[in-house]
C-alpha cells in the first residue's frame, strides 16, 4: 500500500508541477530553456584506447523510446522511476560501431543490474550483433550474480562466462500464465456475452471461462514449444550443448547452483566481481593499482555511434514505427490510432523523396476498423514504392492485419505472428445494478434501438446481428490476407482460425516470407528500391514535442529505484488486464487481438 500510495502521490504532484513550469515559464522563459540547451557546449563522450564497452542487460530494449507527457516525465522523477529504455537501432548501430572501432578492446555483458523486459524476438536481433563482434576477433565476458533465462541469452554468447560463486542460474523453460476475471465478473454481478470467429480465438476467454480451453492450450504449448526450441539452439550454439542435453538440465535441476552451473558447461568460471574486474583490467592493460578498467558503457558510446558522418542523399527510406495497441481515431503516444497512422502513411506516400518504406510492427492488434483503415494505406503505398515488413516481439491479429500487403514480410523465429481472428466483447451491469436498487426503463422507436445498453444482456436477436458483424469482418480479414499473401480462400481459412503461431512457423505457412530482423529488412528495402549505397534512414513518427524536450533537459538525471515487491508486482499485472479494456474502443464493437496479455516468463 505504501508503494501504491507514493506512485498515486507522485502522479499527481508531477501533474501540478508540470502545469506550474509550463504557467511559471511563461513563453519566454520556454524559449530562453530552449536556447540555453541549445547552446550549451558538450564535446561528447570520449572513448580511451585499448576500453571495453559494457552492456548493461538491465537495459530495456524497444522499438522505440517511450513517449512521456510533461506531468508523467516529472512524476517519474519524484516517484524515483526510470525508464531505463534504450532503441533497438541504437543498440545494433552502437554494437557495429564497436566491432569497428580500434579504441574498443572487447564488450563486457554485465548482467548483476537485475533483469529486464525486453522481447524475445529483440533480444534475438541484438545477440546477432553480439555475435558479428566475437567473430571479429575482439573477446565479450559475461558476469551475473543470478542468471536468469533472459539475461542468459544473450550472455550464452561470450566467449567468458561468470557466475557468483554464492549466485544461482535459472535454468527451467518458458511458461505463460493466463488470469481469467471471469470469476470476478459472477461474483460482483457483470455479465459478459461474447461474439468470435475462430476456435482458437482466446482473446475472450478470461472474461468467460476459469481456465484455457482445449483449443487454446494447445496453441498455447506449440508457441512455447517455439520459442524455447529457438532458445535452446541458440544458447547451446555457443556452449557446445545441444538440445537433447539443455532440456535435460532444465527439467532435472530447473534453478542451478554454481558448481552444477560449471559442471554442466553453461558457465565457465565461478568468480567475484572483482575477480572478473581484474580479468578485464589484463585486456585493458590497466595496472593492478587501478581501481578499474579502461570502459565506456553502451548509452554513452551510442552518442559515438551517432556521431558520425550521416548522408546527405535525398533518397530516403522511411522506418515506420508500429508499436502499441490499435485503435480507432488519433490514440495516445504509446498507441497506433488509426487516422494519424493513415495519415502518416497518406504523406509518406505522397513524398517523391521516400523511396521504400520499412514497417515495423510491435503490435498486438486492436481494433478491427483502425486496422483495416491502417491496411488500406499500406496497400495503397506498396502500389507506389516498397514495403517492407519487419516483426518485432509479436505482430498479431490486427498487427498482421495491417501488414498483410507489405512486398515482403520479415519476422524472427520467436516473433508471435498470425492470430488472423476477431471478436466482441458485450458487458452488461444488470445484476450489479439490480443489487444497489438501480433500475431502468426505457422507451424507444424501434427494436433495435437501445441494443447498445449496459442495463441488460443482449437478446438472442441482438447477438445474432453482433454476429453477423463479426462474421463479415473475418471473412473481409481473410479476404485481405489471401490477396496480400497470394495464398488461396481454403488455406488462408485453414491456418487462420485465430491461431498464434511462432515466427517460423508462420514462415512454414507462408504467412512470413523471411527470417530475418530490422536490419535485414532495412538492406532489402534499399535492394529492392534500387539505391545501391545512395540513401539516408528516416524515422517516423517524429512525436517528441518541445515540451518533452525541455523536461528531458531540466530531469535529465537517472535515478535509480528498487523494484517493486511482489504484491505490487501483481497489482500491476491486474491493472495492465483491465487497461486493455481502455483500448476497446472500435465503432463496431470488433476486435482483432492478440490472446489476452499475452506474457511469457
Amino acid at each position: 500500500m505504501r508503494e501504491f500510495l507514493k506512485y498515486t502521490f507522485a502522479s499527481l504532484i508531477g501533474n501540478l508541477l508540470a502545469a506550474m513550469l509550463v504557467l511559471g515559464l511563461g513563453t519566454g522563459g520556454l524559449i530562453f530553456l530552449v536556447v540555453a540547451a541549445a547552446g550549451s557546449k558538450d564535446t561528447g563522450p570520449q572513448v580511451k584506447d585499448k576500453s571495453v564497452l559494457v552492456f548493461d542487460l538491465g537495459l530495456n530494449i524497444n522499438d522505440t523510446n517511450p513517449e512521456s507527457t510533461t506531468s508523467e516525465a516529472v512524476s517519474q522523477v519524484l516517484s524515483g522511476e526510470d525508464s531505463n529504455t534504450i532503441t533497438l537501432r541504437s543498440v545494433l548501430d552502437t554494437i557495429e560501431k564497436a566491432t569497428t572501432d580500434d579504441r574498443i578492446v572487447g564488450l563486457y555483458l554485465d548482467g548483476s543490474a537485475g533483469g529486464a523486459e525486453t522481447g524475445l524476438a529483440n533480444l534475438r536481433e541484438v545477440r546477432s550483433a553480439l555475435e558479428k563482434f566475437r567473430e571479429s576477433g575482439k573477446p565479450i565476458f559475461a558476469y551475473d550474480v543470478n542468471w536468469g533465462e533472459r539475461e542468459y541469452y544473450l550472455g550464452s554468447v561470450a566467449d567468458r562466462v561468470f557466475l557468483n560463486p554464492l549466485g544461482a542460474m535459472e535454468f527451467n523453460g518458458l511458461s505463460a500464465e493466463i488470469m481469467f476475471l471471469a470469476g470476478a465478473f459472477q461474483k460482483y454481478g457483470i455479465g459478459i456475452q461474447v461474439i468470435r470467429v475462430g476456435k482458437y480465438k482466446s482473446a475472450v476467454e478470461p472474461f468467460i471461462q476459469t481456465k484455457l480451453s482445449p483449443e487454446s492450450r494447445e496453441q498455447m504449448q506449440k508457441l512455447l514449444n517455439d520459442l524455447w526450441g529457438e532458445f535452446l539452439t541458440t544458447v547451446g550454439r555457443h556452449r557446445d550443448l545441444n538440445s537433447t542435453q539443455l532440456q535435460a538440465i532444465a527439467d532435472s535441476q530447473g534453478i542451478l547452483k554454481p558448481q552444477s552451473a560449471q559442471s554442466k558447461g553453461l558457465v565457465d568460471k565461478l568468480a567475484y566481481f572483482d575477480e572478473v574486474v581484474q580479468e578485464l583490467k589484463q585486456l585493458t592493460g590497466n595496472d593492478e593499482e587501478d581501481k578499474t578498467f579502461n570502459q565506456i558503457d553502451l548509452t554513452t558510446y551510442a552518442r559515438v555511434a551517432a556521431s558520425g558522418a550521416e548522408s546527405r542523399s535525398k533518397n530516403q527510406i522511411a522506418l515506420v514505427y508500429a508499436e502499441g495497441t490499435i485503435v480507432d481515431g488519433q490514440g495516445g503516444v504509446r498507441e497506433i490510432g488509426g487516422d494519424r497512422f493513415s495519415a502518416l502513411m497518406r504523406k509518406l506516400r505522397e513524398d517523391d523523396q521516400i523511396k521504400a518504406v520499412v514497417l515495423r510492427v510491435n503490435s498486438p492488434g486492436g481494433s478491427a476498423t483502425a486496422s483495416e483503415v491502417i491496411g488500406r494505406e499500406v496497400e495503397l503505398t506498396s502500389h507506389r514504392k516498397p514495403v517492407i515488413v519487419s516483426m518485432g516481439d509479436y505482430a498479431a491479429s490486427g498487427g498482421y492485419w495491417i501488414s498483410a500487403y507489405g512486398d515482403r514480410i520479415f519476422a524472427e523465429p520467436n516473433t508471435i505472428t498470425g492470430s488472423i481472428g476477431v471478436y466482441g466483447i458485450l458487458s452488461n451491469i444488470q445484476e450489479l445494478a439490480a443489487d444497489n436498487g438501480i433500475t431502468w426503463d426505457v422507451v424507444k422507436t424501434g427494436r433495435y434501438a437501445d441494443m447498445q445498453t449496459i442495463a441488460r444482456p443482449k437478446t438472442d436477436a441482438e447477438l445474432q446481428l453482433y454476429q453477423n458483424s463479426v462474421n463479415r469482418i473475418y471473412q473481409l480479414f481473410l479476404n485481405k490476407v489471401a490477396e496480400g499473401r497470394n495464398l488461396s480462400q481454403q488455406k488462408v481459412a485453414e491456418i487462420a482460425q485465430g491461431r498464434v503461431w511462432s515466427g517460423l512457423a508462420a514462415k512454414n505457412i507462408d504467412l512470413v516470407d523471411e527470417i530475418g530482423g530490422l536490419e535485414a529488412a532495412i538492406a532489402f528495402a534499399a535492394k529492392k528500391a534500387e539505391l545501391g549505397e545512395n540513401w539516408r534512414l528516416q524515422e517516423y513518427p517524429k512525436t517528441r514535442t518541445l515540451e518533452q524536450r525541455i523536461i528531458r533537459k531540466l530531469v535529465g538525471a537517472n535515478v535509480d529505484a528498487a523494484p517493486p515487491d511482489l504484491l505490487i508486482r501483481e497489482f500491476q499485472k491486474l491493472q495492465a488486464e483491465l487497461a486493455i479494456l481502455t483500448t476497446l474502443n472500435d465503432p463496431l464493437g470488433v476486435y482483432a487481438r492478440l490472446p489476452f496479455h499475452l506474457l511469457i516468463d
